[in-house]
């Protein structure tokens, strides 16, 4: 899938709205004309995929631009958000707890799934729970729509005349029943928030019902996903990669996901684990990462974290599953700090952190631990009134000890 504009529904778990809305300008104006001129020209592509010029004119009749979309895509957490926001966020303990209650009640489809695809059961869970928080968070916004919107405005509309295209073929044969699916902003959708495109290759009927359904099947969806991992180069029974301490004077040039060397090069240049146990033996190949740069958590990352990678492309969001999965596993988290006197805060903390704002008179609506706009105008209220430097509207552990100490 490599594609930084799949949309992940992260952007909705993340709560990043405010974030967004802080940053970018106003949608464009709709131009209706346009608009219908566009889809005009898609008809014709349309029928050369074998979708008959009625069906497609059924699918398409009642819509209309939605211009709000065309902001978000330059404005994806993945790229937007610190990464120990967005991490702090995505692996909290409510998280890893639900993952375990996932992985318990689907103990026999997982066990199923992982012998026919290779992959293990705590990787896909990870991506089910970073995805649409275990089936919670799946995307409000009508997938028609977006992606017709997309397709005939702003940049990549090729790109998104393809997934719609997509979409409309996945609905005329049947594998999608309901026009007014919603999904995200880009049009990713279901359990583990596939594209269209994505949808068509990669999805299995894996609970026999002669539809391919990622909207209202888990068995599906959770074998979509190994079967997508397992089609991007997944190797059983190997790990994603480790947690690792960088020797000092390490030349930061080195790291970098496609700076591969084999594992012994690593350790002779005095790359080790921070658990103290062995790197892989032999000639295995592997890259270093440090997003945060050498001061924070590093990581010697093998082929399985491409595997993951390829799900969404971006740094943030591979090491979201790599380690939601550790956790799952038994694992205790990250053993080096982030490189930041403000670090994260997990849902949890969030929903704290609002209880304190409403409760100082603040309207931030709903406590819901999503970090929108008039989260971040209280924030930003509070950071000016106790001196806070910056006072940017950032939902921080300083702000939120500021205010559990009374100040």
């Amino acid at each position: 899938m490599k594609n930084p504009l799949r949309a992940v529904t992260t952007f909705a778990l993340l709560g990043a709205a405010g974030a967004v809305a802080a940053a970018t300008p106003p949608p464009p104006p709709a131009n209706p004309a346009a608009f219908a001129q566009c889809l005009a020209g898609i008809r014709g592509d349309a029928a050369k995929r074998g979708i008959p010029g009625d069906a497609f004119d059924r699918l398409t009749s009642d819509l209309q631009p939605d211009m709000s979309v065309l902001p978000l895509l330059d404005a994806q957490p993945e790229f937007t958000t610190p990464l120990w926001d967005y991490l702090a966020g995505l692996v909290d303990a409510q998280r890893v707890e639900d993952g375990r209650a996932m992985l318990a009640e689907h103990r026999d489809l997982l066990a199923r799934v992982s012998a026919q695809y290779g992959v293990d059961a705590e990787t896909v869970v990870a991506v089910w729970g970073v995805e649409s928080d275990y089936g919670r968070i799946s995307g409000k916004r009508p997938l028609r729509v977006s992606l017709a919107t997309l397709a005939c405005n702003g940049r990549r509309q090729p790109f998104f005349r393809g997934e719609f295209l997509a979409l409309l073929d996945l609905l005329h044969k049947g594998d999608l029943r309901d026009p007014g699916l919603t999904g995200s902003w880009a049009g990713a959708f279901g359990h583990t928030q596939f594209m269209p495109s994505t949808y068509a290759r990669i999805a299995v009927d894996f609970d026999g019902d002669g539809r391919r359904d990622l909207v209202d099947s888990i068995p599906d969806a959770l074998a979509s996903t190994a079967n997508y991992l397992a089609r991007a180069g997944w190797r059983s029974g190997q790990p994603w990669g480790y947690e690792v301490r960088l020797p000092a004077g390490f030349a930061i040039a080195q790291a970098g996901r496609t700076n591969r060397r084999p594992v012994s090069d690593w350790a002779a240049r005095g790359v080790t684990r921070v658990d103290g146990g062995a790197l892989p033996a032999g000639d295995t190949r592997a890259a270093v990462i440090a997003p945060t740069g050498a001061s924070g958590p590093a990581f010697l990352v093998l082929r399985n974290y491409d595997a993951i990678y390829s799900y969404n492309a971006a740094e943030s969001y591979a090491l979201a599953i790599a380690l939601l999965a550790d956790q799952l596993r038994g694992g205790t988290g990250l053993k080096t700090p982030w490189p930041t006197d403000d670090p994260g805060l997990s849902r949890a903390d969030r929903r704290a952190l609002q209880t304190l704002l409403a409760a100082r008179g603040h309207d931030i609506g709903e406590v819901d631990g999503m970090i929108g706009t008039a989260t971040r105008r209280a924030i930003q209220a509070e950071q000016r009134r106790l001196g806070l430097s910056p006072d940017d509207g950032r939902a921080g552990r300083r702000i939120l000890e500021a205010l559990q100490a009374g100040r």
